[in-house]
């Protein structure tokens, strides 16, 4: 909404760039995998590479989070999901390990 009350109408342009960027950095590690032609530790790092690269364009193109400079609430709510992303994966890695090793002995 504008000073006046009424509604700001938003250009599609930015979704839909941010849209085609998804896309391309979705399909970028599938045909990698499916393909098979590069080594695995080579197609590991291409596939943390853009999944990297597709939360910087989720956060830019999507949820409108500047990279320049963002009030705090951006970065205090940035700082919350990074703590989440750190616990739900190091929590999943060590369930997968602590399993792999009960069932090797």
């Amino acid at each position: 909404m504008d000073a006046s009350g009424l509604p700001v109408e938003r250009s599609r342009r930015p979704y839909l760039i941010g849209l085609g960027l998804a896309f391309i950095l979705t399909a970028i590690p599938f045909a990698l995998v499916a393909a098979g032609t590069l080594p695995r530790i080579s197609t590991l790092v291409i596939i943390a590479i853009t999944a990297i690269v597709q939360v910087l364009v989720h956060l830019r193109f999507f949820l409108h989070i500047g990279f320049h400079s963002t009030p705090f609430e951006n970065l205090a709510a940035m700082a919350f999901a990074g703590i989440l992303i750190v616990f739900m994966v190091g929590g999943t890695l060590w369930i997968m390990f602590d399993l792999h090793h009960r069932m090797m002995m």
